[in-house]
């Protein structure tokens, strides 16, 4: 490897230390969820599901993404929010993720901002349990009807065995998976055990360091990704990528979400499937 070489990616690493404090910074004011321990007894608490939009903050005046960007929706959009805080996501369907950033992320929104829903899984600053602080919007809402509005479905774990039915159902319909939540729990920012994603598989984030040249039908194009963990420890990613992505892969120093199956016994991320560029890198 070449000095200058060298020097690219010392850089690409300092810059995306500085961004990982910068996001740590901004994530830490907002919820966020914890990963589901079967260990761990949820009857009784809230479940709903995770829908694979973009996280998009309204404080009452202006909407915004997890990172604190600012969104540039349709005024008629903005119009329907209501003058207090709300949390949620910018869906459309399952399994339509890119798509819907593709719509989000334009600075001249366009006729596409139709199909674009809020799905509400939060009000925040208000008192009471989450089902009492969700009724502020269900009022606002009866009083103000709105077609893209609306308030993710809660629904109560009856049991360990519930919840797993649950999630077959969720992940047979092409879904990401389930949140569950302690309801009597006031509201508050950055991560606790009282709000949990549940899903089939884990997924966690790494760091690309590096592209390794793919052989057979994948000569001059990306073989894999070598990509390092915040332990220090790294892998190569060669699944889960398609044709476009193996032409024009994500730039060294992009931090990629994917999924996995557990650890080798060296404790590396087994199966290793790529998802997708970490959302705040693209909202």
């Amino acid at each position: 490897m070449s000095l200058r070489h060298k020097l690219i990616i010392n850089l690409c690493l300092s810059l995306f230390i500085f961004f990982s404090i910068i996001s740590y910074a901004k994530d830490a004011n907002i919820l966020l969820l914890k990963t589901y321990d079967s260990s761990q007894d949820v009857t009784g608490w809230l479940m709903s599901e995770k829908l694979d939009g973009m996280r998009a903050i309204w404080d009452g005046k202006t909407l915004k993404s997890r990172q604190g960007n600012k969104i540039s929706a349709p005024e008629w959009f903005l119009q329907a929010l209501p003058a207090f805080a709300v949390d949620g996501e910018l869906w459309t369907q399952r399994g339509d993720f890119e798509n819907i950033i593709s719509i989000v992320r334009k600075q001249t929104p366009d006729e596409r901002w139709h199909k674009i829903s809020y799905q509400i899984f939060e009000v925040p600053s208000q008192q009471g349990g989450l089902l009492e602080r969700l009724a502020i919007l269900q009022d606002y809402l009866a009083h103000y009807p709105s077609s893209f509005i609306m308030i993710i479905p809660q629904s109560t774990v009856q049991s360990a065995a519930h919840l797993k039915t649950e999630l077959d159902k969720v992940i047979l319909l092409g879904g990401e998976g389930l949140v569950v939540r302690k309801p009597t729990i006031p509201y508050h920012t950055g991560r606790s055990s009282y709000a949990l994603k549940v899903k089939q598989y884990q997924d966690t984030e790494c760091t690309v360091i590096a592209h390794k040249e793919g052989k057979g039908k994948y000569v001059g194009k990306l073989g894999s990704l070598h990509c390092q963990l915040p332990s220090g420890l790294t892998f190569y990613i060669g699944s889960g990528l398609s044709d476009q992505q193996r032409q024009f892969p994500p730039a060294i120093g992009s931090i990629i979400t994917f999924k996995y199956y557990g650890f080798t016994k060296n404790n590396i991320p087994r199966f290793p499937v790529f998802l997708r560029i970490r959302k705040q890198q693209i909202e």
